[in-house]
């Protein structure tokens, strides 16, 4: 049987790729046929169809950008859910609610079907080189089954119990993510506006204990202005309200993701959501010039939604 893989987005296509060429027999879909043709190139097969894939694959891999497009393509509150997901496996590796992932659980297994959570910690470059980290959460037998299929994507896979325990843990990884590149950028930043060599700043932090794998792709990526997507503004700011929403729930502080919160939330209300998630350089540099645009009212820490208003 084939392995299916839906969605080859920034991070889905390199993915499917990693499978590809290590030989998986692979059936994909995509909204966007062209971006499908890579894989036909690699020996995967197109599928017309999300249903096809479902027909020829026992595990289904989902790396769709929100909970519609993930109930739109498994045909969910219609009849053709239970016929495409009895018997199936299927692999939910994007960034949605606990809440909506936990569900979905519940609906997969009442048609049939089993249901493995496996978000993934990395961007665009570690996607390409199969060096992603993956958060497994769902019954034993499902993640053991669903392990060794990603391993040409994932350079660590991590169990991390029953659903929505690999989300929330992709949250607090997230969480960390965030905050420590809006504090990179805004160093740069500080360093910009007091005249000093930036690339003797880069040197410094890659010298120092400060040091990691992020700061020194993303540090040359704001010496160089370079706003290219590896991890798109519009995606932080997503996962963003995401964990707010949780912490909010949880009654758990999170004053740093706050500030983030709104920063991202004006970096795309500038019209910077396809770039980089060091794009948030520009709402820094707004703020400090006095320009800076609000985000939308739902993306403004201080004016989200209560939680008795949050839907999943």
């Amino acid at each position: 049987m084939y392995v299916g893989f839906i969605g080859l987005g920034v991070m889905g296509q390199p993915m499917a790729l990693n499978l590809a060429r290590a030989g998986t027999p692979l059936v994909v879909w995509n909204r966007s046929r062209d971006r499908s043709e890579p894989l036909r190139a690699a020996g995967a097969h197109i599928a017309d169809t999300p249903a096809e894939v479902f027909a020829r694959a026992e595990t289904v891999i989902l790396m769709l950008a929100d909970e519609a497009a993930v109930d739109t393509v498994l045909g969910r509150g219609t009849p053709d859910f239970a016929a495409q997901i009895g018997g199936r496996t299927v692999v939910h590796m994007g960034t949605t609610a606990p809440e909506y992932s936990a569900a979905l659980q519940d609906a997969v297994r009442a048609v049939g079907g089993r249901y493995v959570e496996a978000p993934v910690s990395g961007s665009r470059v570690p996607a390409e080189q199969g060096d992603l980290v993956a958060m497994l959460a769902g019954d034993d037998d499902a993640v053991a089954a669903v392990c060794p299929i990603l391993a040409p994507i994932c350079r660590e896979t991590f169990d991390c119990g029953g659903v929505p325990g690999a989300l929330l843990m992709k949250f607090s990884v997230n969480l960390f993510l965030i905050t420590l590149v809006t504090g990179l950028t805004e160093a740069f930043h500080f360093a910009d506006r007091h005249g000093l060599d930036q690339r003797l700043l880069r040197d410094v932090l890659d010298a120092g204990p400060m040091a990691s794998a992020v700061s020194r792709v993303k540090g040359p990526k704001l010496l160089a202005r370079d706003f290219a997507v590896q991890a798109g503004a519009a995606d932080v700011l997503k996962n963003n309200r995401l964990i707010a929403e949780a912490a909010r729930k949880a009654g758990v502080a999170s004053p740093l993701l706050d500030v983030c919160h709104a920063l991202y939330g004006e970096t795309v209300a500038q019209g910077h959501g396809g770039e980089d998630m060091v794009a948030v350089l520009r709402a820094l540099e707004a703020r400090t010039d006095g320009s800076a645009l609000p985000g939308s009212p739902d993306d403004r820490a201080d004016q989200r939604p209560s939680v008795d208003n949050t839907t999943s």
